[in-house]
């Protein structure tokens, strides 16, 4: 049974900053205020050019590069999204056409903000089958067009961003080592957009009574958070024989600092050993903990050979963790330079967008 490593990794963010004053002009708040409840200083927020497919490449394509691996190598594309490009088609697909991942299946899978565990665990048990060798797994965020920027309890959390993990098959122990998955759906209501989906379809009344936007029930999520989060660690910890003492770092979800806070006291762990990075991008949802992740590794706080615990909590409601063996990319064989991929991937999609439009008008003269 091969094992699935972590052997690349990518983020990206979009440039423009907003932060806890600008906030402050537009709802009653203020910096302090914002930083004592969350412990967000300033997030990031999408320009009108940025969308969940274009960050995602950027991360994928970074990714990509420190695997040292072509896109078209890649066997399957799993993305996950609070906010999704489109309800159909998958984001995966568009992403998958944009790196030029031509021989790759493609995916969108929804669990909220637990979607990142959620994703690296499918594609590690697609490696551990033995159906799969290189997955791609992303979580990208544009959440600021899903905020309502009138509502100080939703507008303050937020942010957006793009993270991306390259997992690979390899004889060598180590990588995914244990995930556990769980929900509860009597609570869905708790973390919600309401409209826009069947249920309750777009209306000129719906617009209206602002239902297309994010809608949290605060405490009940923040209950629901602090009672999860440690006991799956502790789950995931256990179904391989460790416990806390064995896990070098605990990556959690970045939704609040509070909450980490109680987590690591449920843990009896020092916060030292948490990543946090809050502060800098708010809650960035399926992006958070592929974010935190690689600026821990860009720091050297995470290294080879040390046990992280990815852990996270989201609307459905959803919660998860996993305990990964960190390794990094594998014994390179030959030197891939990803960017002409992408370059040939704007071109191949372009021919075969011809070649339909080609094929529909012939079709259209045949009748």
């Amino acid at each position: 049974m091969p094992f699935a490593h972590i052997t690349g990794w990518g983020m990206y963010v979009p440039e423009p900053v907003l932060t806890n004053d600008d906030i402050s002009k537009l709802v009653e708040t203020s910096d302090e205020w914002i930083r004592e409840r969350t412990g967000i200083r300033e997030r990031h927020i999408a320009r009108e050019t940025d969308f969940p497919s274009t960050m995602g490449v950027e991360a994928a394509m970074k990714a990509l590069k420190i695997a040292n691996l072509a896109p078209t190598e890649l066997d399957l594309i799993i993305c996950t999204s609070s906010s999704p490009e489109y309800i159909f088609p998958a984001t995966a697909c568009i992403i998958q056409d944009q790196i030029g991942a031509t021989k790759a299946g493609a995916f969108d899978l929804q669990a909220a903000c637990t979607g990142f565990v959620y994703a690296l665990n499918m594609g590690a048990q697609a490696i551990r089958s033995g159906s799969m060798k290189n997955v791609l797994v992303v979580g990208t965020e544009v959440l600021s067009r899903f905020v309502n920027w009138k509502d100080r309890n939703t507008c303050i959390l937020f942010g957006d961003g793009a993270g991306a993990f390259v997992l690979q098959a390899s004889d060598q122990p180590g990588g995914v080592m244990s995930a556990v998955m769980h929900s509860d759906g009597s609570g869905a209501d708790s973390l919600s957009v309401p409209a826009g989906g069947a249920h309750c379809p777009a209306t000129e009344a719906t617009i209206r009574e602002g239902k297309h936007f994010i809608q949290m029930d605060g405490k009940e999520v923040f209950r629901f958070a602090t009672r999860v989060m440690g006991k799956a660690v502790t789950e995931a910890l256990e179904k391989i024989n460790l416990t806390t003492g064995d896990a070098q770092w605990i990556v959690p979800h970045q939704a609040n600092y509070r909450i980490i806070e109680t987590a690591a006291r449920h843990l009896k762990m020092p916060l030292d050993k948490f990543v946090i990075n809050v502060e800098r991008y708010g809650n960035t949802s399926t992006a958070s903990i592929p974010i935190a992740t690689i600026e821990a590794v860009n720091k050297a706080q995470i290294k080879p050979k040390d046990k992280v615990v990815f852990v996270a909590f989201g609307g459905g409601l959803t919660w998860g963790a996993m305990v990964v063996e960190w390794t990094g990319p594998l014994p390179a064989k030959k030197h891939v330079r990803v960017e002409p991929y992408r370059l040939l991937a704007r071109l191949r999609s372009f021919i075969r967008r011809a070649l339909r439009f080609i094929e529909g008008f012939l079709s259209r003269k045949e009748l």
